[in-house]
């Protein structure tokens, strides 16, 4: 795989103060179709990146390929739950709630940890007095129901499911490794910041697992499971995210056809279900205003805006620089052309 160098990037996002550039976000993009072919790209497509939470729904796989939701009579409310990065709030923990119930445990089987509801530190709000949360509030709290009702399913241990080593891991590595067309042994693992293992791999194969995942049922390997996966994100983004946040906008302004995940340190993902085509981006100094930006730009100039859409995604290119007295400080502005891949 080599090592990744900075030629890998390109400037993507351009920040000016005065009519001064004063920052330059780098990163790279890789647009795939449902063969894997590279057709488009900003900087390296191939550069090696940890996928982080765009890789939920593919950790999912074992769980779907073992028909666990119906075995559990997961809603499709709960199947979009499992590839959630969410945001803590009521409806987030009722449905995590339920998933533990049907399988027959509790909140302390989580393995996740605990942190503030991301309803409050992913939107820079101050957490109320005396607020009360626990492992269900945990961004991952849906994943970890997933994999722990696979465990239940399938008689495996549920102290240790985070374990790399534990037999479902080793079935999510396989099939991760199987929907982004690679070795499992290729895959590079890391401890994600639920304490599950996490996987790095060339932007074009996390792309490339996308455009799959959004084709659905035209994929001849995962096909059902896709199919379930992708209509369960797009119908319920609220769940996938919440109030606020990006992949809930996105995922409602695709109308259905979008299927977006962000993960943490500057990765997205959009696969288009129409297109059977997918881009992921990594913006390298993982900056959440340039990321976005970087994001509605590239939907931009693929073609995939019509009018009503470009206006709705006007606010996530955050061109206006507004200072906290509300003045116009500087603008936003993105810095590249995506190229055609030969």
């Amino acid at each position: 795989m080599g090592h990744n160098t900075a030629m890998d990037f390109t400037p993507l996002i351009e920040l000016t103060r005065a009519n001064t550039l004063e920052c330059v976000h780098f990163g790279a993009v890789a647009v795939v179709n449902t063969r894997g072919q590279v057709l488009a790209h900003a900087g390296n497509p191939h550069w090696l990146t940890f996928t982080r939470s765009t890789l939920k729904a593919l950790q999912a796989l074992p769980f779907m390929q073992a028909e666990g939701p119906s075995h559990f009579g997961f809603s499709q409310e709960q199947v979009a739950l499992m590839c959630a990065s969410h945001n803590g709030e009521n409806q987030h923990v009722i449905q995590a709630q339920g998933m533990l119930a049907k399988a027959g445990l509790n909140v302390r089987a989580l393995r996740c940890g605990c942190h503030v509801p991301g309803l409050f530190t992913l939107l820079d709000k101050a957490p109320p007095p005396g607020l009360v949360y626990d492992e269900r509030h945990n961004n991952c709290s849906g994943k970890h129901a997933g994999f722990l009702a696979y465990c239940v399913q399938h008689g495996l241990s549920l102290e240790d499911y985070t374990d790399p080593a534990h037999p479902l891991q080793q079935a999510v590595r396989r099939d991760v490794a199987r929907a982004v067309g690679m070795k499992a042994g290729d895959l590079v693992m890391g401890i994600d910041g639920c304490s599950a293992p996490n996987y790095a791999m060339p932007l074009s194969k996390l792309a490339y697992g996308y455009a799959r995942l959004a084709s659905g049922l035209q994929d001849t390997e995962f096909g059902a499971s896709f199919a379930v996966l992708s209509e369960a994100m797009t119908r319920h983004p609220e769940l996938v995210s919440g109030t606020g946040r990006n992949d809930l906008a996105f995922m409602k302004i695709g109308r259905g056809d979008w299927v977006t995940k962000i993960g943490a340190d500057g990765v997205q993902v959009v696969g288009s279900k129409s297109r059977g085509q997918a881009f992921a981006l990594k913006i390298i100094d993982a900056n959440k205003p340039a990321l976005f930006a970087a994001t509605v730009e590239v939907l931009e100039q693929l073609g995939w805006l019509d009018d009503e859409q470009r206006v709705a995604l006007e606010p996530w290119r955050a061109r206006r620089i507004i200072n906290a007295k509300g003045l116009l400080v500087g603008e936003r502005k993105p810095a590249f052309k995506l190229q055609s891949f030969r």
